[in-house]
């Protein structure tokens, strides 16, 4: 019953519709035939080959008495209240005597006999100070419209039953797509099966609906598997620190519980070993954060000044030991700012840690930053991957680092609404670009950028 409620519904409300609409076209019918109906009459009763009544009625009638030789249904009416009929006497009104004595426009009635029968009446000035009333019964007219309303009563429930399965009929054919979509959806909701499509059929709303389904059906999909993804590189990435921290740890507490003592030199290695070791999983850690992160988590995008933004990530890759030269000019752009300063310092990071005691040269201009290394380069077949997540060139996989820092820079370059790209530089090393959409002018809105307070995270990949 609940899957039909909304087909229910439906239904009723064509019903209703349809009801009400044919009840009013029936009443408003049943009023026009009514109104011509009597009309009709009304003409008939004043019909002028009618009038030879009258001319009987004042030869044959006197002041005090009436007729009964003449079987027409007709009354003269006198300005003293005296009558004479022919046929059942008619009920006459003060309104009626009054028309006796001034000649007016004849006054159409319902009326009745002295014996009750209703009748139409129509009076009429017909002589100075007499009135004539001419009358017609209203038996056949008025069982013409009790028919009438009969009819159409009949029409009217024919057309309601007709709305109804009409309605019922609409309902199925046009709800049949709503149904399918629920169907998939309970279907999901219990088996978690994200590769469930619905057919498409049409442009309409129904199939732009599905279609939207679809798609966030397979955005879905795209997420868990990127997220299991994440999660089994994760744990791969995991294993290696992990497992020689234990090894470490394992090694220490046995020379302490045996009693042999481990040598001074190798003690230290050892305890250092475990430091950096802690320090590789401190940086793993969070640079899944920063890529697991969702986007309520995101900071705001404001319009800042890029060219600050480079400049304090240049100072703290320097502070880190690279040697970096700039070449900036203003740029500014709509982001998040501690996201692309911590993007431009993974370029940074990722050049030195390729270059060693070389310098890193960072030029911003008209919105292109790049990043140049003058170290080995890549291989080629390297290039398309070097921003996935975890991928490490067999050349660097040796080196210090989570696989993750390129990751995050196309992460926060993608937020920002830009793009960006490596490759080899002519001349030897490798050179990082990266664009952002903004201008070499200042707005009015721009916020100064005075760089993040800590300086805690190493996230070169």
């Amino acid at each position: 019953m609940r899957r039909g409620s909304l087909r229910s519904r439906l239904t009723l409300l064509v019903t209703v519709a349809v009801a009400l609409a044919i009840t009013v076209c029936a009443g408003m019918s049943w009023f026009i035939v009514q109104n011509q109906l009597i009309k009709q009459l009304d003409q008939t009763i004043q019909d002028p080959e009618e009038s030879g009544d009258r001319d009987f009625l004042l030869s044959h009638c006197s002041p005090q008495g009436s007729s009964d030789e003449y079987a027409g249904m007709a009354m003269l009416l006198r300005a003293d209240g005296s009558t004479c009929s022919l046929g059942a006497p008619i009920v006459w009104t003060e309104e009626d005597l009054a028309l006796a004595d001034h000649r007016r426009e004849p006054i159409c009635r319902d009326g009745v006999t002295r014996d009750g029968k209703p009748v139409r009446v129509v009076i009429s000035n017909f002589s100075p100070g007499t009135a004539v009333l001419e009358a017609a019964p209203l038996y056949h007219t008025r069982r013409t419209l009790r028919n009438t309303a009969f009819a159409l009563a009949a029409v009217a429930a024919l057309g309601v039953f007709g709305a109804a399965w009409a309605g019922l009929a609409i309902s199925r054919a046009g709800l049949r797509p709503v149904g399918d979509l629920t169907k998939a959806v309970e279907h999901i909701a219990q088996t978690e099966d994200l590769g469930t499509r619905i057919p498409v059929k049409g442009n309409d709303e129904i199939a732009r609906l599905s279609s939207s389904f679809n798609a966030m059906t397979a955005a879905l999909a795209g997420s868990r598997e990127r997220q299991q993804q994440l999660v089994a590189d994760a744990g791969h990435e995991l294993r290696t620190p992990l497992t020689t921290l234990r090894t470490n740890i394992d090694l220490l507490l046995r020379s302490e519980q045996t009693g042999r003592s481990l040598d001074p030199g190798a003690k230290e290695r050892l305890l250092v070993n475990v430091k950096a070791q802690f320090a590789e999983l401190s940086t793993l850690v969070g640079d899944l954060l920063q890529l697991a992160r969702g986007d309520a988590d995101h900071e705001p995008h404001v319009e800042l000044a890029f060219h600050e933004v480079v400049t304090a990530a240049v100072e703290r890759a320097r502070l880190r030991g690279a040697e970096v030269v700039t070449d900036l000019s203003p740029w500014y752009v709509v982001g998040a700012a501690a996201s692309l300063e911590r993007a431009v310092l993974n370029l940074i990071d990722n050049a030195a840690k390729f270059s060693p005691g070389s310098q890193v040269e960072v030029r911003l201009r008209g919105g292109r930053l790049t990043v140049r290394d003058h170290g080995p380069g890549l291989p080629e077949e390297d290039l398309p991957y070097v921003f996935e997540r975890f991928w490490r060139s067999p050349s660097a996989r040796g080196l210090p680092g989570s696989g993750l820092g390129l990751a995050i820079v196309a992460q926060a370059v993608a937020e920002a609404g830009g793009s960006v790209r490596l490759e080899n530089a002519r001349g030897g090393g490798a050179i990082a670009t990266m664009d952002l959409p903004g201008t070499p002018d200042r707005r009015p809105t721009t916020r100064p950028y005075e760089g993040k307070n800590d300086d805690q995270e190493n996230t070169s990949g």
